[in-house]
């Protein structure tokens, strides 16, 4: 069961207003003829995005990782030496400001054991790269360790630096931010099954859809800016979403012999509000429901940004304690983690707390 979360937000606030001045393009390198200040209107209605937060120029993705996980452990109020594996899930490394290349040589979890600093050498430390559903997949990875017997504690973190490989010249990368968050997992003494993890489902789609969410050169014209930056194909992105979430989150609660009218929370992705909104609504609509519960979604990416890895944990982590107005956990409830990103990878996991 998780017996501790924490997060990372950065300080350095970015509103939509700050990118007035920037000069979008289109994929075919052309210049949008649409007023920036539209753009930017049009943006934060179909994302609900209105700020986002990126890490200030001393601080690279494993450094925030690091932060998350001593809240987290802090939080546990565990021993960091009796933890038997460090997962950091990402997807570019460390990316210093002002730098187009990536460093994940020693691996993040690597830096993160040393920078906490946990001395055990039978505490294994690694990284997952599965997209943005990486966090999630960290989780169920580290539920089968435990119920293999290999762990009994796990540290799991999802950490990315987005604003440090995002195209200025390309209106999406006003949807990216930075930030990180971290749980620790652990086997309950007793052996009980009446917490923690209940089942999970995840999905690999790698045909054409692999290329969904992928690394390109700029949109500005040639000659501007060298290098690759992160590029989504965004209505593929948001029909296969909607296609395919729905569908394992459903799978998923059924698989655990859950009825919907006991799950009290779904911790989405946040990727985009209307998207995350729409995944929600087709969830209910597999079962014939076309009310949602009130409260059912709670959302920080108007004012986070969507953070990759790092979005469901750190969402997990402010609920959890009370940040967000409105939401509150208690014993006994039963909550889903799911998200959807590059690979073309999804996931879903019941738990009960």
């Amino acid at each position: 069961m998780i017996t501790g979360t924490g997060s990372f937000i950065p300080d350095e606030i970015r509103e939509n207003k700050d990118f007035a001045r920037a000069e979008f393009y289109s994929g075919d390198r052309q210049r949008l003829l649409q007023d920036t200040a539209d753009i930017i209107v049009k943006f934060e209605k179909i994302t609900g995005i209105a700020q986002r937060r990126y890490a200030n120029d001393r601080l690279n993705a494993s450094d925030m990782a690091a932060f998350a996980a001593a809240a987290a452990v802090e939080d546990a109020g565990v021993d960091p030496e009796t933890i038997d594996q460090v997962i950091v899930a990402h997807n570019f490394g460390d990316v210093p400001r002002n730098s187009l290349q990536n460093d994940a040589v020693p691996s993040l979890a690597s830096r993160v054991k040393s920078a906490l600093p946990i001395y055990n050498p039978a505490c294994v430390a690694y990284d997952l790269l599965f997209g943005c559903p990486g966090w999630v997949q960290g989780l169920i990875q580290a539920e089968a360790f435990i119920r293999a017997g290999i762990a009994r504690r796990c540290l799991v973190i999802g950490a990315e630096t987005l604003s440090r490989v995002i195209d200025p010249h390309d209106r999406d990368s006003m949807i990216f931010s930075d930030g990180a968050g971290a749980v620790v997992l652990e086997a309950t003494g007793s052996g009980s099954c009446d917490s923690g993890i209940l089942g999970s489902v995840s999905r690999t789609y790698a045909a054409e859809e692999s290329s969904y969410i992928a690394l390109g050169e700029s949109y500005c014209p040639p000659g501007g800016i060298n290098g690759r930056f992160l590029k989504m194909q965004g209505r593929k992105v948001y029909e296969f979403a909607l296609r395919t979430v729905p569908a394992a989150m459903k799978t998923c609660l059924e698989a655990c012999g859950i009825e919907l009218d006991k799950l009290k929370k779904i911790f989405l992705h946040q990727a985009n509000e209307k998207m995350d909104a729409a995944i929600v609504k087709a969830f209910y609509g597999l079962f014939g429901i076309q009310r949602l519960p009130e409260g059912i979604m709670p959302m920080n990416i108007r004012e986070l940004g969507n953070s990759s890895v790092a979005t469901v944990p750190t969402l997990f982590d402010m609920v959890r304690k009370g940040i967000i107005p409105g939401h509150r956990l208690n014993p006994g409830d039963i909550i889903m983690f799911a998200s959807v990103g590059a690979g073309m990878n999804l996931n879903a996991v019941c738990y009960r707390l």
